[in-house]
Parts: structure tokens; C-alpha cells; sequence
């Protein structure tokens, strides 16, 4: 762990990829957390210009990803949960990286207030844990249906937190990570 001012920061297995606990203010009336602070994110190295956010709002069950874009739209995504929790998991697609091919799983939730910040080259997905639970994601570069990708959910013994997801006929579609041949490069920081 190693923290900045805003910030407690965690290393996880797979380089570049942290988790970021920011400062949670509470009070009488709720709680107030800042997400982005373009100041501590430079000092930690961090990905600093996003070019687009948005969220998806999911129920109990369902496990979306394992999601990325090819270059050239590949992405840096800062995800954290506003409401709810999930299971989220993040898995190593750069060839040449000491983790190629591993996964690393997360428990993120709204009352933690934790982020996962993921570099370019790792697939991304998530389980939700609670009735109904909204992420939220940051990423580096805007969408792009022709670099859009995924592998499947279900080829790399992930231990997903359900056995019946819920799915979209899309991440059902993906091609399993045995036979996904990846662009992505590792090149140490």
C-alpha cells in the first residue's frame, strides 16, 4: 500500500492495475467521496485525461465482460460501484507481462468507496453482488464499435460469486481466452 493525499492505494498482482481507496467524509446528512483528483492521480502516474464516462445499472446476478477495446481506441477505465456492490475481475491480456493470462478479483461497493483503476491491455467484468448495483467508468478514450472485444466470462476459472448468471447474448458470444490472440504488449512502466 502506498497513499497520496486523497488516496490509500493498493497494488494488485497484475502491474499497473491498483485499487484506490479515497477519503470518505461522513456526517449526519450521508457521505461525500472524491473520485478524481487529477493532482494525486499525475503524483501516483495515473491516468489523468478521460475522454468519456458513463454507467450501467445491473440486478443480482448478472456478470457483464469480460470487456476492452483494441488499439488504437484501447482504454485506461477508472471503475468504482455508487451504488451497491460487485464482484469485479480484471484479467492480463498484455503478451510478454509476468501475469499474462492471470485474473485478480475485487470486491467493490458503494459503502467502501474503493475504485479499481485498470491499465490498457486487461479485460474487464464484473458480478453484481446486491439487489441492484451501478457502476461507474472513466476511460481514456471514447468508444468504438470496431475495436470493441471481449473474451469469455467463463474461460479462465474466475470464481464468480454466481454458477447462473444473468448474460447479454453478446458475452455469451466472446471467444474463450484460449483462443483470443492479443495485440496488447506489455511494456513495464
Amino acid at each position: 500500500m502506498s497513499a497520496c493525499s486523497l488516496f490509500k492505494v493498493y497494488q494488485s498482482r497484475i502491474p499497473g492495475c491498483v485499487e484506490l481507496l479515497p477519503n470518505r467524509f461522513k456526517d449526519h446528512r450521508g457521505a461525500f467521496v472524491k473520485t478524481f483528483h487529477e493532482p494525486s492521480f499525475a503524483e501516483l502516474g495515473l491516468e489523468t485525461n478521460y475522454a468519456e464516462e458513463f454507467y450501467s445499472v445491473s440486478t443480482l446476478g448478472v456478470i457483464r465482460g469480460l470487456h476492452f477495446q483494441h488499439p488504437p481506441h484501447d482504454q485506461v477505465k477508472l471503475v468504482y460501484c455508487a451504488y451497491g456492490k460487485v464482484q469485479d475481475a480484471v484479467v492480463d491480456l498484455r503478451r510478454g507481462s509476468p501475469t499474462y493470462g492471470h485474473y485478480q478479483v475485487f470486491e467493490i461497493s458503494a459503502e467502501t468507496g474503493n475504485m479499481l483503476y485498470i491499465p490498457s491491455g486487461l479485460a474487464h467484468g464484473f458480478c453484481t453482488l446486491s439487489k441492484q448495483a451501478t457502476m461507474m467508468y472513466k476511460v481514456s478514450k471514447t468508444y468504438s464499435p470496431e475495436c470493441d472485444a471481449g473474451i469469455r466470462w467463463d474461460s479462465l476459472d474466475i470464481p464468480w460469486a454466481t454458477g447462473r448468471p444473468i448474460l447479454s447474448e453478446r458475452d455469451q458470444t466472446h471467444p474463450p481466452f484460449q483462443d483470443y490472440r492479443s495485440p496488447f504488449v506489455y511494456r513495464p512502466a
